[in-house]
């Protein structure tokens, strides 16, 4: 097979085209021949050598793909040679083919064609696992996610309007905060000219927020807990922001709020295994409806992996990028 693999830590420059074994399905998993492969934050951190994958996945990097089973694994059932599926990956995924747990195998939703599938795995588990299955997002909610241009961001916006959720949410360029506008984020602050925690005051009558969706660690600790409400949920995701900052306990302790940090990719097969099955039945008719949508800004050749990297580096996209076969 063909797989784009990091010849040192370093820039998008390092990433090369090779060949490589073909991968084996092992007892429970089968095989994809890969159509696309999504891009995601995870996969920068990894080329510069400071995310490697969990113990036994593969070192090839990628953490969701769609394609078509090329071979089953013994213990499997319910799937077959020549399906059409999605998956989530705990690496391997910018490669021509791809080993899978099934458990982590999710159906092409309806409406949905096979290329752009690969633009849902990763952001979805991320967004359901963390706004659903643990700060308990329901409908009458208001919600802060930063980054709202973003895959993950754009997701979360979507999942939380189509859940009756009131959403707040931060972008950096007039293009990017009415794209989050467009996606139905109530309130959208320009995080280069304001200061999110007085917005977030004046548009909750300073009560807060239920829940924040934070991608940058350190840097908006406090002021993350400053907006939270009574009872609210700080889930952080990403530390573009640093990894090291002070807490006020007492601060966490007035409001009854908890501060949760969340890791996707080192997760058992068990537990994605739960999530994605939450997925199809409560993401997926969503998107079959078309309320909530995968949103691609653009695909490249595997062989163009330097220029989807280099792109997603500048941080001028919305929604996601793609590799294809």
């Amino acid at each position: 097979m063909r797989a784009v693999v990091a010849t040192e830590p370093g820039g998008p420059e390092v990433l090369n085209v090779t060949d490589l074994p073909d991968p084996e399905p092992g007892e429970g998993e089968v095989v994809l021949d890969v159509v696309a492969a999504g891009l995601n934050r995870a996969d920068l951190l990894q080329r510069q050598g400071f995310y490697p994958p969990p113990p036994g996945a593969s070192e090839v990097i990628g953490m969701e793909v769609s394609g078509r089973v090329s071979a089953v694994g013994e213990g499997v059932s319910g799937i077959e040679v020549g399906d059409e599926a999605c998956a989530l990956l705990a690496g391997g995924g910018y490669a021509t083919k791809v080993a899978v747990p099934a458990g982590q195998l999710l159906p092409v939703p309806p409406g949905v064609d096979l290329v752009t599938a690969a633009a849902l795995p990763e952001v979805a588990a991320t967004v359901y696992s963390n706004l659903v299955l643990t700060a308990g997002m329901r409908n009458g909610d208001t919600l802060l996610v930063h980054g709202g241009s973003g895959g993950i961001g754009s997701f979360a916006i979507q999942l939380a309007v189509a859940s009756g959720v009131r959403v707040i949410t931060t972008a950096g360029t007039a293009e990017k905060r009415a794209f989050c506008r467009d996606l139905g984020a109530d309130v959208v602050v320009d995080y280069h000219e304001e200061d999110f925690v007085e917005v977030v005051r004046e548009a909750t009558d300073g009560a807060g927020v239920d829940v924040v969706l934070d991608n940058m660690g350190a840097k908006y600790l406090m002021r993350n807990v400053e907006v939270l409400a009574l009872d609210g949920r700080l889930v952080v995701i990403g530390m573009q922001g640093g990894t090291k900052a002070e807490l006020d306990l007492n601060a966490l302790l007035r409001k009854r709020a908890g501060v949760i940090a969340t890791n996707l990719r080192g997760r058992s097969v068990a537990e994605k295994t739960e999530i994605c099955a939450g997925l199809v039945k409560d993401v997926w008719p969503l998107v079959a409806a078309g309320t909530v949508r995968p949103i691609v800004e653009g695909t490249f050749p595997l062989e163009q992996a330097v220029d989807a990297h280099r792109l997603m580096t500048e941080g001028s996209h919305t929604g996601k990028i793609l590799l294809t076969t």
